[in-house]
């Protein structure tokens, strides 16, 4: 049973569109590109759609980042329903989702945001939390798009080190203070 989850796209990575869509369509197989329309596409294959959108929002009340994707977020979704192949999994995400829409009096997701996050953090002990909480930061943090988002280069071991590429480059955060960093003696 093959359910497509339509996710509203927020803002396109800094990138531009040709890497995002690029890697989406690589990673996902499903996905529409802005010509098409303003969503993007995700096809899961073991839970329904209305599971795999309030899991979405799940993860980004765990790791919110107003400027990352929702495309980034779906990749979280995409693994979830991959672990949930097994029943078992399947069961705990469909049964939390189930939990904080009968802890919402009826759809989690039509809740404000504010009470969204309140219904989750009473949630935060549970299982399903802490599912969508370690496959997140793996999914979030460890691919591409996140990496050129946040402005993170890779890994630099086989490139020599950081030392003399961009150590010092960091242009988001204020400089330290002298005392924060004094001269070599």
């Amino acid at each position: 049973m093959q359910q497509t989850v339509v996710f509203s796209r927020r803002k396109f990575l800094k990138t531009g569109t040709g890497v995002l869509v690029g890697s989406l369509a690589f990673s996902l197989g499903s996905v529409s590109t802005p010509a098409v329309g303003d969503t993007w596409k995700l096809s899961l294959e073991s839970l329904d759609s209305d599971t795999g959108k309030a899991l979405l929002k799940v993860a980004r009340h765990i790791f919110p980042h107003d400027t990352l994707d929702d495309a980034v977020y779906a990749l979280v979704v995409k693994d979830l329903d991959g672990a949930a192949a097994d029943a078992a999994v399947a069961g705990m995400l469909s049964d939390g989702v189930a939990q904080l829409n009968d802890d919402a009096g009826g759809n989690w997701l039509e809740a404000s945001d504010e009470d969204q996050l309140k219904l989750l953090t009473a949630r935060a002990d549970g299982p399903m939390f802490g599912k969508v909480k370690g496959t997140a930061v793996v999914s979030l943090y460890n691919n591409e798009m996140a990496w050129e988002h946040f402005g993170y280069e890779g890994a630099s071991f086989d490139k020599g080190g950081y030392i003399n590429r961009g150590f010092q480059d960091l242009e988001w955060l204020p400089q330290p203070s002298e005392s924060a960093s004094p001269p070599k003696a």
